[in-house]
C-alpha cells in the first residue's frame, strides 16, 4: 500500500468513480475535483502527490488549471488526459510540464504504469533535492568553522565568488588547512550546484593516466584503451573541477590545461574533434608557484590564469582564537560516529592545544580529537588525552639558543633545511626520533622533508 495521494480532475462522474475504485484498490489515496477551480484549491489543500487532469472542464481548460499548478506546485506531477487529442495540445502540455499526456478512452493497465512511472519520478527528485539541500548546508560557506577576521574574510570571498561567473579560481595554503572544503563551497555557494562536483589530485596519477582522466581517452588511443572514455571536464559540463596539488602538474599537461582554460574546449586522448563545456576551474596547491614560476617548474601564463581570483587560507597557528571551535565541532563529529557522549575538553587541555603550534593544521586537530574519542569514554578530554608531541610542544627548558645570527643576516629556509638534515644523520634516518630532536611532530618533520627534498 503506497498511500500517496492521487487527485483526478474530471467532470464525468461515472469516469472519476471508475479510476477513484481502480486506484483505492491499488493502495492510494484519492480525492475528487469536477471543476478547474474545485482542482487547484484541492491542489493546495490537502495536497496531491499526483494529479489525473482532464483537459476540457467546464469552467476552464485543462491547460489553464496546468499553468497554474506548475508555478504553485512544480514538483507535483500531472497526467493529462483528453477525449479531444491534437498534437499542439499535447506539445504545449508536456511544453508546460506535464508528466505525461494520455488519450481517451485509455486502458487503466497502461494509466497504473504511467502513474507508477510518474510517481518514481517525482520520488527521485525529490531524492534529489533532499541530498543536494544537505550537500549544500554540509559543505556551504556557513560550514566554514571560525570566528577569526581571516575566516571571515574567506567566507566573505567564497559567497562573492560563487555568485560570481568567475570560472577560474587559485586556493593557496599549507597543508591541512581545508583547501578542499572551500572548493567544495565555492561550488555550492553558486548556481553550479546543481550540477557535478569534480575533483582529483594531480599527484595521485602519472601525468600520462592524468592527461586520460581529465580530458578522457579515444578508442585505441593506447593499449589499454578498449573502450572511448569521458574525462572530468566532460563529466562536470556545468558544474566544478576542483584540481588538488596544480604546482605539482607536469609542464606538458600545464599547457593543455592552459589552452582549456582559454578557449574551453579540448580534445581527448588520440581525438581530433574539439570539445566545448562549461566548467568552473578551482585549482589548490601548498607551492609557492611564484618560486615555482621563477625556476621554470610551473608555466608563467598557466599561473596568471588560475590565478585571476586567488584565495588564501591562513594556517591554523594564525587563527588561534578558531581552535577551541573547531576542536567542539570535531568532538560533536565523532559523538555521532562513534556514539559517545563527551561534552568536551579541560580548560587545560583547551589552553594547550591554542598554545600548539599545529604543522598539520586543521588536518591534524581533526585527528588528535578522533584519537582521544577513540581511546577514551569520558566526559571531558584532558591533558592526558593529547599526544606526546602536543604535551612536550610547550614544555619550558628552550632558555638558551646555540646559534647567533651573523651580522649579515642568514636565510631562516636554509638553516632550517640544514637542521633537519642534522636531525636525520644523527639518529640514522629514524624519523620519530629526528622529529623529538627538532620539538615537532613526525608529521611536520615529514613535510619538512618533503620540502627540502629529503623524501
Amino acid at each position: 500500500m503506497s498511500g500517496e495521494r492521487i487527485l483526478i480532475v474530471e467532470d464525468e462522474k461515472l469516469l472519476r468513480w471508475s479510476l477513484r475504485e481502480r486506484l483505492e484498490r491499488e493502495g492510494y489515496e484519492v480525492f475528487e475535483a469536477a471543476t478547474g477551480h474545485e482542482g487547484i484549491t484541492l491542489a493546495d489543500s490537502p495536497g496531491a502527490d499526483l494529479m489525473l487532469l482532464d483537459h476540457r472542464l467546464p469552467d476552464m481548460t485543462g491547460i489553464d488549471v496546468l499553468r497554474k499548478v506548475i508555478v504553485d506546485h512544480g514538483d507535483v506531477p500531472v497526467i493529462l488526459v483528453t477525449a479531444y487529442s491534437t498534437l499542439e495540445t499535447a506539445v504545449e502540455a508536456i511544453k508546460l510540464g506535464a508528466f505525461d499526456y494520455l488519450n481517451k478512452p485509455f486502458n487503466q493497465d497502461e494509466l497504473s504504469v504511467r502513474i507508477t512511472k510518474a510517481l518514481e519520478s517525482s520520488r527521485l527528485q525529490r531524492e534529489v533535492r533532499a541530498y543536494r539541500s544537505r550537500q549544500k548546508e554540509r559543505y556551504g560557506a556557513s560550514a566554514i568553522l571560525g570566528r577569526s577576521e581571516a575566516m571571515a574574510h574567506a567566507c566573505r570571498l567564497i559567497d562573492k565568488i560563487g555568485r560570481s561567473s568567475a570560472t577560474t579560481v587559485l586556493i593557496t595554503g599549507e597543508s591541512g588547512t581545508g583547501k578542499d572544503l572551500v572548493a567544495k563551497a565555492i561550488h555550492y555557494a553558486s548556481d553550479r550546484a546543481a550540477r557535478p562536483f569534480m575533483n582529483i589530485t594531480c599527484t595521485a596519477l602519472p601525468e600520462t593516466l592524468l592527461e586520460s582522466e581529465l580530458m578522457g581517452h579515444e578508442q585505441g588511443s593506447f593499449t589499454d584503451a578498449r573502450t572511448t572514455k569521458q574525462g572530468l571536464f566532460e563529466l562536470a559540463d556545468g558544474g566544478t573541477i576542483f584540481l588538488d596539488e596544480i604546482g605539482d602538474m607536469g609542464v606538458a599537461l600545464q599547457s593543455k590545461l592552459l589552452r582549456f582554460l582559454q578557449e574551453k574546449t579540448f580534445r581527448r586522448v588520440g581525438g581530433i574533434k574539439d570539445i566545448h563545456v562549461d566548467v568552473r576551474v578551482v585549482a589548490a596547491t601548498n607551492r609557492d608557484l611564484d618560486k615555482a614560476v621563477s625556476q621554470g617548474r610551473f608555466r608563467e601564463d598557466l599561473y596568471y590564469r588560475l590565478n585571476v581570483i586567488p584565495v588564501h587560507l591562513p594556517p591554523l597557528r594564525a587563527r588561534r582564537e578558531d581552535i577551541p571551535i573547531l576542536a567542539s565541532h570535531f568532538i560533536t563529529l565523532f559523538n555521532k560516529e562513534f556514539k559517545k557522549h563527551t561534552r568536551g575538553l579541560t580548560d587545560e587541555a583547551t589552553h594547550r592545544l591554542v598554545a600548539y603550534g599545529w604543522p598539520g593544521n586543521v588536518r591534524e586537530l581533526r585527528n588528535v580529537i578522533e584519537r582521544a574519542m577513540i581511546l577514551e569514554n569520558k566526559d571531558y578530554l584532558g591533558m592526558e588525552d593529547l599526544p606526546h608531541e602536543i604535551l612536550d610542544d610547550a614544555r619550558p627548558g628552550h632558555e638558551g639558543c646555540p646559534f647567533q645570527l651573523p651580522d649579515g643576516g642568514h636565510p631562516l629556509e636554509s638553516l632550517e633545511r640544514e637542521m633537519v638534515r642534522q636531525a636525520l644523520e644523527q639518529t640514522h634516518g629514524n624519523q620519530t626520533r629526528a622529529a623529538r630532536l627538532l620539538d615537532i611532530s613526525r608529521d611536520a618533520l615529514r613535510y619538512k622533508m618533503k620540502k627540502f627534498g629529503f623524501l
